[in-house]
């Protein structure tokens, strides 16, 4: 019986010591997303419309929705993506998803690091797991998340990644 406590408390020990490491190996994390609008608001003269971009990236031709997005990034690159229900929300095709493909792309400040590109499926849900091109610093400071059509450097942002709360 003793072996038995003494087993439990070194197993204990081990997941408790390991953890920390598990949560210092992640560069950022995205729980939920937004769906792109192509206009951010009207400019200064009349008729003017200035285009929703982010980070020097456009949005999609017509706005975009996502039911749920979620994603993990660690300090070696590696990039886990689960995208759920990804479908134009205007336009003739309005609720599919515009036989697009889509790619991962990370800002750490204003330097992009890009996924593979993978298709959506018919109800907009794709997942991702690659890793960055170029790598991420071990520091990135105010990431933001952006799913883009096509193939990287190119594309437009269709949806945003919201920042996990720790």
């Amino acid at each position: 019986m003793r072996k038995i406590l003494i087993a439990g408390a070194l197993l204990l020990a081990v997941i408790g010591f390991s953890l920390p490491a598990v949560a210092q190996d992640r560069l950022a994390a995205f729980q939920g997303g937004i769906g792109s609008q192509p206009f951010a608001r009207q400019g200064a003269a009349p008729g003017v419309i200035v285009a929703n971009d982010v980070q020097g990236v456009p949005p999609g031709g017509r706005p975009w929705v996502i039911e749920d997005l979620r994603a993990d990034i660690r300090v070696d690159g590696s990039i886990a993506v689960d995208g759920r229900g990804l479908l134009l929300a205007g336009g003739n095709n309005v609720g599919r998803n515009g036989g697009q493909s889509v790619h991962a792309r990370l800002f750490c400040g204003a330097v992009a690091h890009n996924s593979g590109t993978v298709p959506l499926e018919a109800n907009g849900d794709f997942r991702i797991n690659d890793v960055l091109s170029p790598a991420p610093p071990a520091d990135c400071a105010t990431p933001t998340l952006l799913i883009v059509s096509g193939q990287a450097p190119a594309g437009n942002w269709f949806a945003a990644g919201i920042p996990k709360q720790p």
